[in-house]
């Protein structure tokens, strides 16, 4: 088994809204660190759309434009929704080599605000996970999904990370 470490794969994680509580955004920072040892990291931090007088349908529909505003013409779109496919950090692994053994070098990793995500969204997606049948917040979910990625090339490097 190849492992890519010359930094060929590059994951675009797209944030509506900075990460207000720092407990979140120090763990965020810290798998973002050791993810950049295994592929290129970027985090976006894009306009989170305020409630206000718009529905929360208008509200997705802003957030979704933005979303797609910043999305590459190339690679995999993966984005998190409830009702999304269950993967173990396990199958996650062997979906990222696969990924890789097809040619894919960039992965934008969508995760929606407090209201979701748009059907616009959703229907861009080449992959759409869940984290869990537990809610999660939205800012718990960013951790979550770097830390994951985190763990599926330790998984790959057969470190002992995963037990």
């Amino acid at each position: 088994m190849t492992l890519h470490l010359g930094n060929e794969m590059r994951f675009d994680f797209l944030f509506l809204g900075k990460t207000k509580k720092s407990y979140l955004a120090e763990g965020i920072e810290d798998f973002r660190l050791r993810l950049q040892h295994f592929a290129q990291v970027e985090v976006k931090i894009l306009k989170e759309i305020k409630p206000g007088r718009k529905t929360d349908r208008q509200i997705k529909e802003e957030e979704a434009a933005i979303l797609l505003s910043h999305l590459p013409e190339s690679g995999i779109n993966l984005v998190l929704d409830p009702g999304g496919k269950q993967l173990s950090s396990e199958k996650l692994s062997d979906q990222l080599q696969k990924w890789e053994e097809r040619g894919t070098r960039r992965i934008s990793v969508i995760i929606g605000g407090p209201l979701g995500l748009s059907e616009s969204i959703l229907a861009k997606a080449d992959q759409v996970l869940s984290l869990s049948k537990m809610t999660f917040t939205h800012e718990m979910a960013r951790m979550v999904i770097m830390e994951q990625l985190y763990r599926a090339y330790q998984i790959r490097a057969n470190t002992g990370y995963h037990k």
